[in-house]
């Protein structure tokens, strides 16, 4: 956990290592002993006595403390486990999985909000939160949110009202790149009683928000956690008592609203933890790469990974070792027209990588922010979260040869007038790759 040192700025007591504890949480044998878990595929679980129903649903025997379940709806066994690999991964007591990121959010907001309540958010959010919290939970439940520059710290406290029961961030902002001061956030949130909720799904294994003082993490394991675009799932960490409050049976947002993870899928998502930081170093080290060789070429390159980002320092003193800044970078080529164009000819001319929304897959993903992820924010929307028109996201893969997708990416440039000629492979010799 992490502590706070009298007006100063909450610093992780020692250092984390995401690996390791995945590692360990991840020491367990399958049912009949195999090395990975076993895949529980039932809906529902008997129980040896009568009376032993009437206590799981009571309360008085838990899947954590008396390994009792009732209801894949509930518990599974499966899932329970990926739970636990999630949370050791983020450094929380506890974790559940659920159907998608959007689940996870909604469930955690809810649990957190009543009916008037209020949330402090940045303006900048997935454009699916950013609908959520704008426009549903205002007319469903009367829940309202206040937008502010998450940078801009004034702001932010000055939004606080007595009914703040939520400050919601995203470690980095998509896709804008900001990066949250968590701690000096999560300061300004407990001094108001309110909760600090960070979506991590940009930064898995780079940045641990629970040691900054984030009362709850949120992923969408579609992307990198997962990393092969081929299923939708998401999950909530934190404290062992708020996990048990989203599966409480009568008043469990995750429980009664039913966004249920299948086992199968959680299953899935385990195999490929290990993986998880061997991944996340190669997005980094090809992201730093490029946005590096960019930035000296006078690209309009956002990267947090550059000494020039406003936030460098700040994410750098927040990293976890050896694992970078993250697969994601953007590029503001100004209008709508020559961002697709630019990705016209990524795609179709060059096989660079594919114009789809999400992101944390093998290939590299690109869109066009404005008019894709982001499409849910009307124009003063954007103009408040500086999303350009011409804005494109990427999420560098890691296939291919390097210097072979850094001359497609220069190319593509140099095509749509944002760069000038000039010689591809003098420029890459003399750049080098960043350690």
């Amino acid at each position: 956990m992490a502590n706070t040192e009298q007006d100063g700025p909450m610093t992780p007591a020692a250092p984390f290592d995401p690996a390791a504890a995945l590692a360990a949480s991840k020491h367990t044998f399958g049912e009949h002993g195999g090395v990975n878990m076993s895949i529980e595929a039932s809906t529902t679980f008997t129980v040896m006595t009568a009376a032993t129903m009437p206590e799981i649903f009571a309360g008085q025997r838990t899947a954590d403390r008396d390994g009792c379940f009732l209801y894949a709806r509930h518990f599974n066994p499966t899932v329970y486990t990926l739970g636990r690999e999630l949370a050791a991964l983020e450094d929380a007591e506890a974790g559940y999985c659920c159907a998608s990121g959007m689940a996870a959010v909604s469930a955690a907001l809810l649990q957190l909000a009543d009916a008037g309540d209020h949330i402090v958010s940045s303006a900048t959010v997935y454009g699916g939160t950013h609908a959520l919290l704008r426009e549903l939970l205002p007319q469903k439940t009367g829940i309202t949110t206040t937008f502010v520059p998450i940078d801009d710290l004034a702001a932010v406290e000055a939004a606080f009202t007595p009914r703040t029961r939520v400050l919601y961030t995203e470690t980095v902002s998509n896709p804008t790149l900001v990066v949250s001061d968590l701690a000096a956030l999560a300061a300004i949130a407990h001094r108001h009683d309110a909760a600090l909720v960070v979506d991590n799904t940009f930064c898995p294994v780079l940045i641990t928000p629970t040691r900054f003082g984030a009362d709850v993490v949120v992923h969408s394991l579609t992307k990198y956690i997962n990393g092969a675009s081929d299923l939708v799932a998401g999950a909530v960490v934190g404290r062992a008592d708020f996990i048990a409050r989203l599966m409480d049976l009568h008043t469990g947002t995750l429980m009664l609203l039913g966004p249920t993870m299948d086992p199968r899928a959680a299953f899935e998502v385990s195999m490929r933890l290990p993986h998880l930081p061997l991944r996340m170093a190669e997005h980094s080290r090809r992201a730093l790469l490029f946005a590096t060789r960019l930035a000296e070429l006078g690209a309009p390159v956002v990267y947090p990974g550059l000494p020039t980002h406003p936030q460098h320092a700040l994410m750098r003193r927040m990293l976890n070792p050896d694992h970078g800044f993250g697969g994601m970078l953007t590029l503001d080529l100004g209008t709508r027209d020559r961002a697709y164009r630019f990705m016209d000819i990524l795609q179709n001319q060059h096989r660079f990588g594919f114009m789809a929304v999400s992101l944390g897959y093998a290939e590299t993903l690109m869109s066009c922010s404005a008019s894709s992820t982001s499409s849910e924010l009307d124009d003063d929307a954007l103009r408040a979260a500086g999303i350009s028109p011409g804005l494109v996201r990427l999420s560098l893969g890691y296939t291919g040869a390097v210097e072979d997708r850094w001359q497609q990416l220069h190319a593509a440039l140099v095509e749509v007038g944002t760069l000038d000629r000039q010689n591809i492979g003098t420029q890459a010799n003399r750049t080098g790759t960043p350690s």
